[in-house]
C-alpha cells in the first residue's frame, strides 16, 4: 500500500500540474480573441477587393483578366498549403486537419506537393514520405500580414511559373469556442464566380452592382496589385482562423485537464486521509499493545516477589 508520504508528494505534483494547465487555458482564451480581432480587421479590405474583382469581371466580357484568374486546361501538378500548429496539447486539432487533408488527396488525379505551415504537419508529412517543398514555423499569434506574406508569394510565384496548376489551402476554420471544422479550398486560380463569393476568405459578402466605373491608372495595373494581394490575404485569414481554432482546442483540452486534475486530487486526498488514519490507528494499537505488555511484565514481577 502506498505510504502517506508518497501520497502527499503525488498530490503536490498534481496540484502544480493543474496550475500549469489553468494558466495555459487562460493564455489560449486570450490568443483566440486576438486572432478573431485580426480576422475582423482584415474583412473590410477583403470585401472591397472582392467587390472590385467582381465588378471588373462583369466588365471584362469573359476575357482572362489576370494570369492568377486563368484556369489551366490540364492540371498536372497540385500545391497544398497545410496549416497546423507548432505545439501539441491541443487535443485532436492537428490529427483532424492532417487526416482530412491526406484523405482528400489520397487518390488525387495528379501529383501533390505540400507547403507545411507548423511543425506538427511537417513532421507528419515527412513521416508519411510525402513531398514537402517548404515549411514555415514559429509564426507569432496573431501574426502580422508581413509575417506570412512570404507563404503567399511563394505560392503565387510557383503558380505563375507553371510549376503548379492549382493551389489549395487546408486549415481548420473557426466557428466558435466549441466548433472548429477542417476545411480545404482552392485559392488559385482565383475563380471569380458572381454567385459564390463567400468561398474566398472570411466574412466576405456578395455585392451586386450594375454601375459602370472607370479605374485609374487602369484595370491591368489594379489587377496586378489586387489579385496577388488578395491571394495572400486568403492565406493570412486562413492562418488566423487556424490559430484561433488551435487555441480554442487547446483551451478546451486544458480546461478538461484541469478538471480531471481537480477530481484526481480529491480522490487522492481521500486515499491520503485513509492512509493517515490507518497509520495513526496502527500507532495507537502499537502503543496500547506495548502498554499492555509492560503492565503484564510488572504484574508478573510483583507476583514473583
Amino acid at each position: 500500500m502506498t505510504s502517506a508520504r508518497e501520497m502527499r508528494i503525488r498530490i503536490k505534483s498534481i496540484k502544480n500540474l493543474s496550475q500549469v494547465t489553468r494558466a495555459l487555458q487562460t493564455v489560449s482564451a486570450s490568443k483566440v480573441r486576438k486572432s478573431m480581432q485580426a480576422v475582423n480587421a482584415t474583412s473590410p479590405y477583403a470585401e472591397k477587393a472582392w467587390k472590385v474583382l467582381v465588378h471588373l469581371a462583369r466588365q471584362s466580357d469573359h476575357q482572362i483578366l489576370h494570369p492568377l484568374l486563368a484556369t489551366r486546361p490540364v492540371i498536372k501538378n497540385t500545391l497544398v498549403i497545410l496549416i497546423t500548429s507548432d505545439r501539441g496539447l491541443a487535443g485532436s486539432y492537428n490529427v483532424n486537419i492532417v487526416r482530412k487533408t491526406l484523405q482528400y488527396f489520397l487518390d488525387y488525379k495528379n501529383p501533390v506537393t505540400y507547403i507545411a505551415v507548423g511543425k506538427k504537419g511537417r513532421d507528419l508529412l515527412i513521416r508519411r514520405k510525402l513531398k514537402v517543398m517548404a515549411d514555415f514555423n514559429q509564426i507569432p499569434t496573431p501574426p502580422r500580414f508581413t509575417d506570412v506574406s512570404s507563404i503567399g508569394w511563394l505560392a503565387v510565384d510557383e503558380f505563375l511559373e507553371g510549376s503548379f496548376d492549382e493551389v489549395f489551402v487546408s486549415y481548420t476554420k473557426f466557428h466558435n469556442m466549441l466548433t472548429q471544422v477542417p476545411e480545404i479550398r482552392r485559392i488559385l486560380p482565383l475563380d471569380v464566380e458572381l454567385g459564390n463569393p463567400s468561398q474566398f476568405g472570411e466574412n466576405i459578402t456578395h455585392h451586386k452592382s450594375s454601375g459602370v466605373f472607370s479605374y485609374e491608372p487602369g484595370q491591368e495595373e489594379i489587377l496586378d496589385a489586387i489579385v496577388p494581394r488578395f491571394t495572400n490575404l486568403q492565406i493570412y485569414q486562413s492562418i488566423l482562423s487556424a490559430q484561433a481554432s488551435e487555441n480554442a482546442a487547446r483551451m478546451i483540452a486544458m480546461q478538461n485537464a484541469t478538471e480531471n486534475a481537480t477530481e484526481l486530487i480529491s480522490v487522492l486526498q481521500m486515499e491520503y486521509n485513509k492512509a493517515r488514519q490507518q497509520s495513526i490507528t496502527n500507532e495507537m494499537l502499537d502503543i496500547a499493545g506495548g502498554a499492555e505488555a509492560l503492565n503484564q511484565v510488572q504484574t508478573k514481577m510483583l507476583l514473583e516477589l
